[in-house]
């Protein structure tokens, strides 16, 4: 799956710029940012449902459109309207029914964690219920590719949790995983890679950890007592510098040397030191960016 200079635009407005991505066979990769940041147009160029304006997007060796059509691909996108008047049951052996080589309806309720729903009609669900059919719905047709967007917007803390349990079970056969979310946590626990997304490109790619250590591995924070905070951008391995009130927060790559150097200056009332959070990593790579509207 391979994203070569994908660029789409919505009139004015560049939802992709310029994206460069490969995904391996196998991995689970989260698509992290802002509301607009642009992951549900990247999404819909790995789908086939738009084209790019310029570069090209490869899926299983070709178009989207075809692997799609060959039934390696299941997505669970954010607007999907409920068909009325049938059951759970009926709706997935439907849908099954299209792939060439399905699960078993059985096996995709067991796996989405909705056996109980089977015989419930489909129009007569809660917003979690209905979102927990349409990752069955993505599950059907035993893809090769999950692609997920937004997949635990309306699901409590409980419904979250059983659904990333039941994407890890599936996720094992070997399948690959792609999902989109502004959850830093579920991104750092369910995912081998991040990518982070702002402003239809992409500004960081890796592990949980590396993203850390990239936009610097540490916070220390201390109580300025009134003495100022100019020349503290040039401790050692200090990489930004935050003053909220008297408080001075550093980010730094050597928390170690930021520590000694402040003491020698006397400057350690309050003094604390914490790994930076993948909150902190994501405002570093993004916080700086101007608004804009959702893609």
């Amino acid at each position: 799956m391979c994203f070569a200079g994908a660029v789409k635009s919505f009139g004015a407005v560049r939802a992709v710029d310029g994206v460069d991505l490969e995904i391996r066979r196998g991995e689970t990769v989260a698509l992290l940012g802002r509301n607009g940041a642009g992951k549900s147009t990247t999404i819909s160029l790995l789908l086939g449902l738009n084209t790019p304006d310029a570069g090209a997007v490869e899926l299983f060796g070709g178009p989207p459109e075809r692997a799609v059509r060959a039934g390696l691909v299941g997505a669970m996108l954010q607007e999907a309207r409920a068909v009325t008047r049938v059951t759970v049951r009926e709706l997935v052996g439907f849908v099954a029914g299209r792939y060439p080589d399905p699960l078993p309806v059985a096996r995709v309720l067991e796996l989405a964690g909705i056996p109980e729903l089977a015989g419930r009609r489909v129009d007569r669900l809660s917003g979690g219920q209905t979102q927990r059919v349409r990752f069955a719905v993505a599950l059907a047709g035993n893809p090769a590719l999950l692609v997920l967007d937004e997949p635990t917007a309306a699901l409590d803390v409980e419904a979250r949790r059983a659904f990333w349990d039941a994407m890890r079970a599936y996720a094992r056969g070997g399948r690959t995983v792609l999902f989109s979310t502004h959850y830093l946590e579920e991104a750092d626990a369910y995912a081998d890679r991040i990518v982070v997304l702002d402003r239809g490109r992409i500004v960081a790619d890796g592990t949980g950890e590396q993203l850390r250590r990239a936009a610097g591995g540490s916070l220390v924070a201390f109580d300025l007592a009134g003495r100022g905070s100019a020349g503290l951008e040039l401790l050692p391995g200090v990489r930004a510098v935050e003053v909220r009130g008297d408080r001075a927060r550093l980010r730094t790559d050597d928390s170690d040397a930021t520590v000694i150097a402040l003491a020698e200056l006397g400057a350690i009332r309050g003094l604390e030191v914490v790994p930076a959070s993948l909150d902190d990593v994501f405002l570093t790579l993004t916080g700086t960016l101007g608004e804009r509207e959702p893609v």
